[in-house]
């Protein structure tokens, strides 16, 4: 026996009925959901910010620190306050080792970058 879509009125409207419900809880959480991301974003500003200028103020070597950094701030990328923050401290960086900093900018570009763009190469960061 072939099942096919039931041609009853009342049922057709507490399909339908169910459907937008079911519709709205799905925008209802995707909402939420994005509400909290943008938070995450916030409070990653909010957190690395201080401790990227106070890298850059002091001129900081501590290739651990700024790594350890530069991995905290690459999770949040997509967001272009962190990206500003992520770019200066690139540039930071690239005075102290510009092999590790390819391998953030490639890494950046990977996760993060929509368009093909060609890889930083070790002879283009100067070894």
């Amino acid at each position: 026996m072939k099942i096919g879509k039931i041609n009853n009125p009342v049922f057709n409207s507490l399909e339908s009925e169910g459907i937008k419900h079911d519709y709205q809880k799905v925008t209802a959480s995707i909402t939420d959901l994005a509400r909290q991301v943008q938070g995450l974003n916030h409070r990653a500003v909010e957190q690395y910010q201080p401790v990227v200028e106070e890298l850059l103020r002091t001129g900081c070597i501590d290739t651990r620190h700024i790594e350890h950094t530069l991995d905290g701030l690459l999770d949040f990328c997509g967001y272009p306050p962190v990206l500003q923050l992520y770019k200066r401290l690139c540039r930071h960086y690239w005075e102290i080792n510009p092999v590790a900093t390819a391998s953030y900018i490639n890494t950046y570009r990977e996760l993060w970058d929509s368009e093909p763009e060609q890889k930083l190469t070790s002879r283009e960061a100067g070894q």
